[in-house]
């Protein structure tokens, strides 16, 4: 059967049928973190979903080169200084032990949600040389202009030359016109309000600095993409992504600076997670609506009754598409739990279940099959984790079948069993990477799963010896720790009530 890869492209608000500039690689990148604080939870998200996508794309048989920067120049405030140099003030720090410390934290909390590192990760303070020629560039190809030794990008003349400008927001530009991150101290010194500083004269206080043609200063924070992507992934590339919060100021302007520079839109598929809330709300620290990963694994918040796993807080992040929005509710969260603890029990009685005996003919199980094709085909469909899951689910009920002996293992082929056993690995381990610590750690899981076969080893001798008191006694033992044995055709499993 074969299978066409479709895309929601953020530029044209449509799903489109993917097709790569160079056949079987990827070019790939994603806006990183800001490395002044430690990580959010609606950051997670976003992270996580591209690490999906990242992943589906290698299951493909792409070769993927994904990109994701770390930012450890900061983005300007209101009040002028950068979220670097505040944090280094705040902590009495240097801010390249602010950004250290922090991107140390952001790895470590991607490694918890057990997410593959990017191919390449550079860094906007390694990359000023590049910065800089492209402001050079952008100048000499007339939409930029320095004034007071900073550079601003006139869009204006782009938008009129071009009509490029607001295409990927959906803005026009006498909307954008009031909307600016730039520091209000230099709105006198644009053309236009909507004019945003590529480059920036340094107070002689500011601590992050370079010399430039045009001053001693820094870059504009949606520089630093623009050029790192160029430098990595070439003028034009696949994919651009991030958080739908980018999408303006920040991808708009990466695009009028990839054009102002090398005349070419960089990407040609954007895709944009949407936002996490919380309890129907947006997450806010000032009203107490908010919550952090680490809060949410151990459950110290008045938002959780308990603490969740990673992985439970992962598969509740899967079970919507990344382009929806994701409502955090302690309900949706205990469901999760309840979901993901069912799938990975059917995971682990699937992987017991023997192929001996079972008929070598190619027959075909059509309900298990067409189930398994449906859920590539929604992974096909813009990688929707929810749909492809829900296929997932509509299995382990016939899984549990097998084990518990209502269905017979030989009604299904060899060849259909193996096909079910291969999908579910490739979609646990290697797609959705949903590995199981409802345990204290892997070391305990394993630990656990070996005493279970033990006890049940023991309970077997005790069955085929008609020692039923013995029999009886661990079974009812085991039911009272909320732990079922199920006595099948294929011998006994176990599972959580």
């Amino acid at each position: 059967m074969e299978r066409k890869l479709q895309l929601h492209n953020s530029l044209t608000r449509q799903k489109e049928v993917f097709t790569p500039i160079e056949d079987g690689f990827i070019g790939m990148y994603v806006c990183g973190p800001t490395v002044y604080s430690d990580v959010h939870l609606g950051n997670c998200r976003t992270f996580v979903s591209f690490d999906i996508i990242y992943r589906y794309l290698l299951a493909s048989g792409y070769k993927v080169r994904y990109v994701r920067n770390i930012t450890d120049v900061g983005h300007l405030l209101d009040d002028g200084e950068d979220r670097m140099s505040k944090g280094a003030r705040l902590q009495n720090l240097e801010p390249m032990e602010v950004a250290q410390k922090y991107s140390n934290g952001f790895h470590a909390m991607m490694d918890v949600f057990n997410t593959l590192k990017p191919s390449i990760e550079p860094r906007a303070t390694g990359h000023i040389i590049e910065q800089i020629e492209m402001v050079q560039s952008i100048i000499d190809n007339g939409y930029g202009y320095e004034k007071n030794g900073s550079v601003y990008f006139d869009t204006i003349k782009f938008s009129n030359e071009t009509g490029e400008y607001g295409k990927l927001s959906g803005r026009i530009l006498e909307d954008l016109l009031t909307e600016t991150r730039d520091n209000l101290k230099n709105q006198s010194e644009k053309r236009n309000p909507s004019d945003f500083a590529i480059w920036m004269k340094a107070a002689d206080d500011h601590i992050m600095k370079w010399e430039s043609p045009w001053s001693i200063g820094f870059p504009g924070w949606h520089l630093e993409c623009s050029a790192m992507s160029t430098k990595y992934l070439g003028k034009q590339f696949d994919i651009h992504g991030g958080g739908n919060d980018l999408k303006f100021p920040h991808h708009e302007n990466e695009v009028a600076q990839n054009i102002g520079s090398c005349g070419c839109q960089p990407a040609n598929y954007w895709l944009h997670t949407n936002m996490l809330l919380m309890n129907g709300k947006k997450m806010s620290k000032s009203d107490g609506n908010t919550i952090s990963p680490e809060e949410l694994f151990t459950g110290d918040s008045p938002h959780v009754t308990k603490g969740y796993s990673p992985m439970v807080v992962k598969f509740f992040m899967l079970q919507s598409h990344y382009r929806s929005t994701l409502d955090l509710t302690d309900d949706g969260l205990l469901a999760a739990e309840k979901g993901y603890k069912r799938l990975m029990e059917a995971y682990k009685h699937l992987k017991k279940l023997e192929t001996k005996g079972l008929s070598d003919e190619p027959q075909i199980n059509k309900s298990i099959l067409d189930l398994i094709n449906a859920a590539y085909a929604d992974m096909d469909d813009d990688f929707n984790t929810p749909r492809a899951l829900s296929q997932l689910f509509a299995i382990v009920p016939m899984i549990n079948s097998f084990v518990d002996g209502k269905m017979e293992i030989n009604t299904v082929s060899k060849t259909t069993l193996l096909a079910l056993k291969e999908a579910f690995d490739d979609f646990l381990n290697n797609i959705l990477a949903l590995k199981n610590d409802l345990d204290a750690g892997g070391g305990a899981t394993t630990m656990v799963d070996g005493l279970m076969d033990l006890i049940i080893d023991i309970r077997q001798s005790a069955r085929e010896n008609k020692d039923w008191t013995t029999s009886d006694t661990i079974r009812d033992k085991m039911n009272e720790l909320n732990i079922i044995l199920k006595d099948g055709a294929e011998g006994t499993g176990w599972t959580l009530k």
